[in-house]
Parts: C-alpha cells; sequence; structure tokens
C-alpha cells in the first residue's frame, strides 16, 4: 500500500505516521514540500509518486482568523482537496479527505448524520462544506470523514492550552453552552487506516468521540486528569459562562454532535475520549 499523506507535521497527519501498518509506504507532506493549492505540483508529485491512497490532512483550521484571511482559508480548504481529487482520479487512487462538525449551525436535536441539511456559521465551516463538495465533484468515490474537537500529543490544541493555562491562572471561565464530541487524532487517524483496509464505500462518514460534553466539561476532565498524574501542581477555579459572555470574531455552533452508526458499521467504534485523554496527558511534559 502506497499512501500520499498531506499535512504531515499537523496532529492528524503526525499519528497517522505513527500508527502506520507494518509494509505500507508512505510519502509525508506538509506544504513546504507539497503545495496543495497548486494543481501543477500536485499532479506532478502525484504522478511521480503514484500512490494507491492521498489522505488529505492538511486544513486552514484558525477557526477566528478564518474570519478576515477567508481568501487563504478558501485556497488551501476548497482548493487543495479539489486538486488532490483531480489529481487521485487521473490514476484511479482512493482519496480520503478529513472534514469538520462545523458544517452543520447546531440547531439540531439529535445527533447529526451524514444526510442532514449543513448550514455553516463561519468562514471555516463554509470552505470546509465547499471543500467536500469540490472534492465529490472530481472524484465522486472520495471519502469524506467529518470529525470534532480534535486533540493529541502533539500541535496546538484546547488540551494543551487548558495546561498552560493552569500554570498561570488561579481562575478560568469556559464557555459551556456548545456542545460537541472531543476526538483524538490518533483515533482519527487508525479510523482512517481501518477504511482503506476494508476498501469502505465513497462518500461522507462521522467520526467523533462517544460522549458528548460542553468545553467546561471537557476542561474540568482534563483538570482532574491532570491533577491526578502530577501534570499540575493545581486545579483552576472554573466558571461556567455561555457564549455570549465570551465573543469572538467566528460563531460556532451550540451543538455539534454527531451519529457515528455508519462508520461503526466498519466495526470502527466511536472513540473512548476520556481514556484517550488519559493516555496523552500522560504523555505530556
Amino acid at each position: 500500500m502506497k499512501v500520499l499523506l498531506t499535512g504531515s507535521k499537523g496532529q492528524l497527519g503526525t499519528c497517522f505516521q505513527d500508527r502506520l501498518p507494518e509494509g505500507w509506504l508512505i510519502l509525508a507532506t506538509d506544504s513546504d514540500v507539497l503545495d496543495i493549492t497548486d494543481y501543477a505540483a500536485v499532479d506532478k508529485a502525484v504522478g511521480e509518486y503514484r500512490p494507491d491512497v492521498i489522505v488529505n490532512a492538511a486544513a486552514y483550521t484558525a477557526v477566528d482568523k478564518a474570519e478576515i484571511d477567508s481568501e487563504l482559508a478558501e485556497r488551501i480548504n476548497v482548493l487543495g482537496p479539489k486538486n488532490l481529487a483531480a489529481a487521485a482520479k487521473k490514476i484511479s487512487a482512493r482519496f480520503i479527505h478529513v472534514s469538520t462538525d462545523y458544517v452543520f449551525d447546531g440547531s439540531a436535536m439529535a445527533p447529526y448524520v451524514e444526510t442532514d441539511v449543513t448550514n455553516p456559521l463561519g468562514v471555516y465551516g463554509q470552505t470546509k462544506l465547499d471543500g467536500e463538495i469540490a472534492a465529490s465533484s472530481e472524484l465522486p468515490d472520495t471519502i469524506i470523514i467529518r470529525t470534532a474537537w480534535v486533540f493529541s500529543e502533539y500541535g496546538n490544541n484546547f488540551v494543551k492550552t487548558m495546561l498552560r493555562l493552569a500554570n498561570d491562572r488561579d481562575a478560568l471561565s469556559i464557555v459551556a453552552d456548545q456542545r460537541g464530541c472531543p476526538t483524538y487524532a490518533g483515533d482519527i487517524a487508525q479510523a482512517i487506516i481501518t477504511l482503506i483496509q476494508k476498501e469502505a464505500e465513497g462518500g461522507i462518514y462521522h467520526y467523533c468521540g462517544d460522549k458528548e460534553c460542553s468545553w467546561y466539561d471537557f476542561a474540568n476532565a482534563i483538570f482532574n486528569i491532570a491533577l491526578e498524574l502530577n501534570k499540575i501542581n493545581k486545579k483552576p477555579t472554573l466558571s461556567a459562562i455561555c457564549t455570549e459572555q465570551y465573543p469572538t470574531p467566528a460563531k460556532r455552533p451550540s451543538y455539534s454532535t454527531m451519529n457515528c452508526a455508519k462508520i461503526n458499521s466498519y466495526d470502527i467504534p466511536s472513540p473512548e475520549w476520556l481514556s484517550a485523554l488519559s493516555s496523552v496527558i500522560s504523555l505530556l511534559k
């Protein structure tokens, strides 16, 4: 199995390389090696390496910054997957693209299924949705994995931010009226590998942590585990606040829990994020 991976230095890209099955070959690229917004460069790299599968873990993920940097977000999140899908189609390779729960507006009363109506609230969510459409238009067999609230031992994420703040602050105010499912990047990487191994059908798949929570609940869990593992000396006092009390440039869905039954049918269970969180925190200095 030959895989061309983009976004190799990000959370998902790094975790994917950690879990690469024995005997698989990989060309791991980041933006310094391959500019996915340049079709000529993508076509050349794919044509020369001739992978069986292209996994796109590259993305513009700065949700608030995207509101003012929309042109770059669109190039990376829309043109990038379009180029990769077109190049994959040219050599009959599979294409797997990672998307987000932020394609939804949060108005649902039950976990979102893959066929639910999308309605992004901000530039980030809109460009990710447009990227899904662009990739699928080029290559209908594209596999799209929507995931949520990604964390890991790598890169920048909510877990690392909370642990850093624990050293600097005695008290923190955390948004408690936005609900979703934290997801470990290592579990997403393994899910992608399993879908490849099982030759899964093209289409959209939802994949996120097994239990719904708020950002306040997530922070509370982070501090409790970190304290238990002696990674912090004290737990900050937490105050639950509403979204209006913490205004941000980008609007976020108040509810983005996703139903994972479709991907579960491939014997890929919804990951236990609390267990993963404990493992991640134990790895951090």
